[in-house]
């Protein structure tokens, strides 16, 4: 990190560490050190002692920021100023349903801002009961479904105040059909925001049948882009940021865009499509690429099976908009299975449509385009984002041959050749931890970084191996553990983690890499080894674990045994 970089950090450290919080630097609540004299002789008084300030803070002038759109007001917690569910877009149901995002009705007055706003509809796909093993690991933040969810959070160390920070804005996972922006305790932005004294914001979009149902061709030039609207959102919330964020303390001229699994791809999606550039700026896809759209033949395909699922003709799409969401999913769900079914090899999913639009129809990055960002990317999976032993201690007394047969379904007579690649790649590596590590495979982002560097910007790319000791050491380095390392949240998400020291230590470092990356493009400058630029040839890659160190293509052997597709 450089050294205005650990100036801040180390300030901010200081402070802490004598009860201040951030407000205390901006409110003037606080009174400053002093020892005062009295009239007799001199003889000194002790100070009075100094009193923290609450750790939650609101009230009708705390925490009031504008908008284009109204006045928001939300509250500050642990001196950070934090906002929940700001709209940056209108309700998505009835006339606006599958058409392109509505900037928000302007408002009187002072809008709250202060609890989780609205997922987007979907099907609840978590488990919820108190003897699952999932709940208590990742105890998901659900409440509301609507439509009327085109609502942002923001975390910022201050308001209007002429600061130009770093704008970090986070992306959900759940493919492209579940998720919110909060759905972990390890998405929470508080801690970043903090320590790195950037803005960071999540957002919400529209999902699945809402966000990417394809009705161009059974419904015409009115719905040329209902096969993209949820990206569209995405736009719009970038849009919203680049108007208003400086009245949040960011510079929306330094935009990073970040997310996970489905969200790595959403980043990889932005990063491709021409309404993007210019607000955004770099881009972390955490394991989730993608590197080219839905064929926009299936994706029609898919739509006009969704009409006859209606019982509706041609002409009569608008009758859509009319149903409840509720029915409406559950009409086009079964219109995907029923295509999936009479098409077996159409690979259509409810996803981003390379329709020449919004996103190019071929390969993503494939060259400069000048209409396109092209802006650095830094890629990261993790080891292990299966690991099929966490809830099955058995699977830990598998053989190698019954390593083999475990993969054979998926991959038939190769499974062997496989499995004796992995196992001469990683020697150390248990035969389940060489199933966790076939299935959890980085051909994906090896081809995505490989896709990026016909562009011009720099691709670094990680590898994060660290393993909690929870579930007796099974759960190794699982998918979406890495998040919270990221966003410095080891502490909050202690059931990913464990926490304590160990994994606070690799957060710092990883935390550096991200906050030095969002202000420069170059993760550079902090507390781990030189990274190094990813190249074709030699496959440059950075492993995150109680150790960190550079490697050069680490799983080269073992990847190139896997089939190419």
């Amino acid at each position: 990190m450089n050294d205005s970089s650990n100036s801040m950090l180390g300030r901010r450290s200081f402070i802490k560490s004598l009860g201040l919080g951030t407000a205390a630097l901006t409110t003037g609540t606080l009174a400053p050190f002093a020892t005062s004299c009295s009239g007799d002789g001199g003889k000194e008084k002790e100070a009075a002692p100094v009193e923290e300030p609450p750790v939650l803070q609101i009230g009708d002038d705390i925490a009031v920021a504008s908008t284009a759109y109204g006045r928001v007001k939300g509250y500050i917690m642990n001196g950070v100023y934090t906002f929940m569910g700001i709209p940056y877009g209108a309700d998505t149901s009835g006339k606006n349903r599958f058409m392109p995002p509505v900037k928000p009705q302007p408002w009187d007055g002072i809008l709250p801002t202060v609890f989780l706003p609205n997922s987007a509809p979907q099907n609840m796909p978590y488990p919820r009961e108190p003897n699952s093993y999932a709940a208590f690991v990742d105890h998901w933040n659900y409440d509301l479904f609507s439509e009327d969810c085109l609502r942002l959070n923001v975390w910022t160390n201050g308001l209007a105040d002429g600061k130009k920070r770093p704008v970090i804005v986070w992306f959900h996972g759940g493919g492209y059909s579940n998720g919110n922006l909060m759905e972990q305790d390890g998405y929470h932005g508080e801690n970043l925001a903090k320590q790195g004294d950037i803005v960071f914001c999540s957002v919400n979009h529209r999902l699945n049948a809402f966000g990417f149902s394809d009705l161009s061709v059974v419904g015409g030039e009115k719905y040329k882009l209902s096969g993209n609207v949820g990206a569209l959102d995405m736009v719009a919330a970038l849009e919203w940021i680049h108007e208003n964020i400086a009245n949040f303390g960011g510079d929306p001229g330094n935009v990073t865009i970040i997310g996970q699994s489905g969200g790595g791809a959403k980043v990889c999606v932005l990063a491709s499509m021409p309404q993007a550039k210019g607000l955004v700026h770099k881009a972390v896809a955490l394991s989730g690429t993608a590197i080219n759209g839905t064929n926009k033949k299936l994706s029609g395909m898919l739509g006009e099976y969704i009409l006859k699922e209606a019982g509706l003709k041609k002409g009569e799409v608008d009758k859509l908009q009319e149903l409840p969401w509720k029915d409406y999913l559950d009409i086009a769900n079964r219109a995907l299975s029923k295509m999936r079914q009479e098409n077996a090899d159409a690979a259509v999913g409810f996803s981003p449509v390379g329709d020449g639009i919004c996103l190019p129809e071929g390969t993503f990055f494939s060259e400069p385009l000048p209409d396109a960002p092209d802006i650095p990317i830094l890629f990261c999976t993790t080891f292990h984002e299966q690991s099929i032993s966490r809830t099955d201690a058995a699977l830990e007394r598998m053989t190698k041959d019954e390593a083999v047969g475990f993969l054979q379904k998926r991959y038939g007579d190769q499974a062997k050749n496989i499995v004796d690649s992995y196992a001469m790649n990683f020697p150390d590596a248990k035969p389940v931890e060489l199933v966790d590590l076939i299935l959890s495979n980085r051909s994906r982002v090896v081809a995505a970084a490989e896709a990026k560097k016909h562009q011009t910007s720099p691709v670094y790319v990680a590898w994060f191996g660290w393993c909690p000791p929870l579930f007796d050491g099974r759960m190794r380095a699982f998918h979406c553990l890495d998040i919270c390392f990221w966003f410095l949240n080891t502490d909050r998400m202690v059931t990913h983690t464990g926490g304590g020291e160990r994994p606070r230590k690799l957060s710092k470092m990883m935390a550096e890499a991200l906050l030095q990356f969002a202000r420069t493009g170059d993760p550079n400058g902090g507390s781990l080894p030189k990274w190094d630029e990813f190249s074709v040839e030699k496959g440059e890659t950075m492993i995150l674990n109680d150790t960190c160190e550079m490697v050069l293509d680490p799983d080269r052997q073992a990847r190139h045994a896997l089939p190419q597709s």
